[in-house]
């Protein structure tokens, strides 16, 4: 049985009450996460147009692009669902993926829920699917792919992965899915949108419409090549689906600020300087951040349109340390002009350091080392000379158990629903895999 084969068994074999309750939890708790994302990504404009497209182009009443207040085919719910999860860069991250999984597997499969009437166990379970298939395809995608290609490459594959779950596709209709959906996935050149941010970002909601694509396909008899999981080179990669759960060994990553997680570091190391010295930012003259090539290719002027200020290094660190937050009050387009945050920019300088690129490229492989490392370095000069040197700093994130996961929940979903309506939907996903049908979420919205 080759990857493909393997993959196909597992997509179609897997039951929820026989995974292990730690799988469970992080399906529950990724559904979350995404959602919280979704619904504050609502606020942007990307958000609002995505809504508006899918609405027009995919006319239909199979699934719901959310707080909208319009419907449209399972293809286009889950474009314009993925656009707004993504659109504050607050959804989660992978090992290995170099990107997000969850705002493109979440829109997808609950598009394709929502058009099957699936009950909330059944999405879970495409959900549980989706995230395994995303790592392991992404893993395999990077090391195929000398150009960096952003999450709508391989998150297709896995977005197709999911959908197929719920379609109830047999195995071979599923390895055509993915088939389908390696050979045809966006080529999303992700350095170019760093250089210059706007709106395509990772390609998120082309990621989503195109599994949901995929899959539909299949399912009518349309064929795919095997897909890059078949691969010898990558064989033992896959040969631990159903064995082994990324979702229960840290794989997934949550973001509790609004920005790309290549500048987290540098925030966590300027605030532990900051900390430890006492330092007031009224004090600072300048700051300067040593961090890996792909941060220092984050954006670096005065950003403006939120996708600029998402994908900058400089303009989180800023509102951090002037407001001690980085949410979408931080990063949408009224905050833009603020003066204070402007000038505190302009004395922050970003360099390349070798060491610290040296230890990215080893996490990046996936190498297991202790060098292999999210870092930065910040050092912090006084307007009365003194200069603080905060050494290499890793990025940091909380443990992120059901509580916090429901506090960072409830601060997102504030920004667009009543406080009832997000307890409500917490509820909903505490007993997901319980309800009968799965568009009891879209509903509640």
């Amino acid at each position: 049985m080759d990857g493909n084969e393997h993959a196909a068994q597992f997509i179609v074999g897997l039951r929820w009450e026989s995974l292990p309750e730690p799988v469970r939890r992080q399906a529950r708790l990724c559904l979350l996460d995404s959602l919280g994302a979704l619904l504050a990504g609502t606020l942007t404009r990307v958000g609002r147009i995505a809504a508006a497209y899918a609405a027009d182009t995919w006319r239909g009443d199979e699934a719901t692009v959310l707080l909208a207040g319009r419907r449209a085919q399972a293809a286009g719910a889950a474009f314009a669902n993925g656009c707004a999860a993504n659109a504050l860069d607050i959804d989660d991250d992978a090992v290995y993926t170099r990107g997000h999984p969850g705002a493109q597997l979440f829109p997808a499969a609950l598009a394709v829920a929502e058009k099957v009437d699936a009950g909330g166990k059944a999405l879970l379970e495409a959900l549980v699917v989706g995230y395994e298939i995303a790592i392991r395809t992404a893993r395999a995608w990077h090391s195929h792919h000398e150009t960096y290609q952003a999450c709508a490459s391989w998150g297709s594959v896995a977005c197709a992965a999911a959908s197929a779950r719920l379609l109830g596709l047999d195995a071979g209709q599923v390895q055509h899915a993915l088939g389908i959906a390696e050979y045809l996935a966006p080529n999303a050149p992700m350095m170019r949108d760093i250089d210059r941010p706007a709106m395509v970002k990772h390609g998120i909601g082309w990621g989503a419409m195109h599994g949901v694509t995929s899959a539909e396909l299949a399912a009518r008899g349309f064929t795919g090549i095997p897909s890059i999981l078949g691969f010898d080179e990558y064989r033992d990669w896959v040969a631990d689906l159903g064995s082994r759960y990324s979702l229960a060994e840290g794989g997934v990553n949550r973001k509790r600020w609004c920005s790309c997680a290549w500048g987290h570091a540098a925030i966590h190391a300027t605030l532990k300087l900051l900390r430890s010295h006492g330092i007031r930012v009224s004090e600072i003259a300048r700051i300067r951040l040593h961090t890996f090539h792909e941060g220092w290719r984050l954006w670096q002027q005065p950003p403006t349109s939120t996708e600029e200020a998402q994908f900058s290094i400089k303009w989180p660190l800023a509102t951090m340390l002037l407001d001690g937050q980085v949410g979408p009050d931080q990063v949408l387009e009224p905050r833009l002009d603020d003066p204070a945050l402007n000038d505190l920019i302009g004395r922050i300088e970003v360099v390349e350091d070798p060491e610290i690129n040296r230890m990215y490229r080893l996490r990046a492989r996936g190498v297991t080392s202790p060098d292999a490392r999210i870092a930065s370095r910040a050092q912090v000069t006084l307007t009365d000379g003194r200069s603080f040197d905060s050494g290499i700093v890793d990025r940091e994130s909380p443990s992120w158990d059901d509580e916090l996961l429901e506090a960072k929940f409830r601060w997102l979903a504030a920004y667009v629903v009543p406080g009832e309506t997000a307890e409500h939907l917490l509820r909903l996903v505490r007993e997901f895999e319980s309800l009968p049908s799965a568009r009891a979420l879209a509903r509640a919205l």
